[in-house]
């Protein structure tokens, strides 16, 4: 392994070690673009599916770039989870995406954003997660940078194991912390589902259908569409 990659490694590790449980992710997301000299990260767990769960965003951006994905469901951390493969989209600007909503949404919401990666984690043999990356910068990651990249998302899911009892709560909200900000993305959400679904009677999958929509068609993120309705339930006539 490069001496970078050691490097990224070890501050990963570093930054986990003596940590309290709830406070993990947020600590290794920050180790995470800090080893990595990029501008941004998020781990998150169920990438790929409606259950998907935000553990950890480094700041404003890159949780902008979890909803969106989130919302359209595609991007490059979606596709990852999905293939187990490493997923590199190094020029927003200029390169036709193969993901065209997320494409439109992020130049639109992210303009200053040129360049995103994502990893999967590997909880064994089983992708349970991803790793998302965000560069201000064009090509912000070589073929080196790459594996490098890779290294340290096997170096997440060590850091990340300890506190696997938790990882899947289950009908628990998460206890992550900033708390706040994990319970939205994406929690209540599933709550939220719930709610649609038994007032509306309409399948679980089609109220997130009608959640995304809305989101989309207004413009507004998921999470606050979703706060909505768990604060003011709409009733079928």
């Amino acid at each position: 392994m490069a001496a970078e990659a050691m490097k990224a490694v070890r501050l990963v590790a570093e930054a986990a070690a003596g940590a309290p449980d709830r406070e993990v992710p947020r600590r290794v997301c920050a180790a995470v673009c800090e080893g990595l000299g990029v501008d941004g990260a998020t781990l998150s767990l169920l990438t790929d599916t409606p259950s998907r769960q935000l553990l950890a965003a480094s700041n404003e951006d890159a949780l902008l770039l979890e909803e969106t994905q989130f919302t359209v469901l595609e991007g490059p951390c979606i596709e990852a989870a999905q293939t187990g493969e490493p997923v590199a989209l190094d020029d927003l600007w200029r390169d036709v995406t193969p993901w065209p909503l997320f494409g439109a949404q992020v130049r639109e919401k992210l303009p200053q954003v040129r360049s995103v990666y994502g990893f999967p984690l590997f909880f064994g043999d089983y992708v349970l997660g991803s790793v998302d990356l965000l560069a201000y910068d064009s090509h912000a990651l070589d073929a080196e940078a790459m594996e490098e990249a890779a290294a340290v998302a096997d170096a997440v899911t060590a850091a990340l194991m300890p506190t696997r009892e938790m990882l899947l709560t289950g009908s628990e909200a998460p206890s992550w912390e900033p708390e706040e900000v994990v319970r939205a993305h994406w929690y209540d959400t599933s709550r939220a589902v719930g709610t649609l679904a038994a007032r509306q009677g309409v399948t679980p999958e089609d109220a997130l259908a009608l959640l995304r929509a809305q989101a989309f068609r207004t413009g507004r993120s998921l999470a606050a569409i979703t706060a909505d309705v768990l604060r003011d339930p709409p009733r079928t006539p």
